[in-house]
């Protein structure tokens, strides 16, 4: 089982059920079990799911571009 909760900076994480700490890639250490489960999932595959439509919800589509994708702005 997976838990899937918050950090105070807004992202989205998750961790295996009897994790007692969790580290954001804000810095923060985070205490599992004070935090406020939003979903309890049975997979890792299903954990990240949840976490890309909770980050998708606040942050918009989260995803990689190529770099031939991108239009660079030449400056002289």
């Amino acid at each position: 089982m997976y838990l899937v909760f918050r950090c105070d900076c807004g992202r989205a994480l998750y961790a295996k059920e009897g994790v007692a700490t969790r580290k954001c890639v804000c810095g923060k250490t985070l205490k599992v079990k004070e935090r406020r489960i939003f979903k309890n999932v049975e997979t890792a595959e299903d954990a990240v799911y949840v976490v890309q439509q909770m980050q998708e919800e606040n942050y918009g589509k989260t995803g990689f571009t190529t770099a031939d994708s991108i239009k660079f702005h030449r400056r002289f």
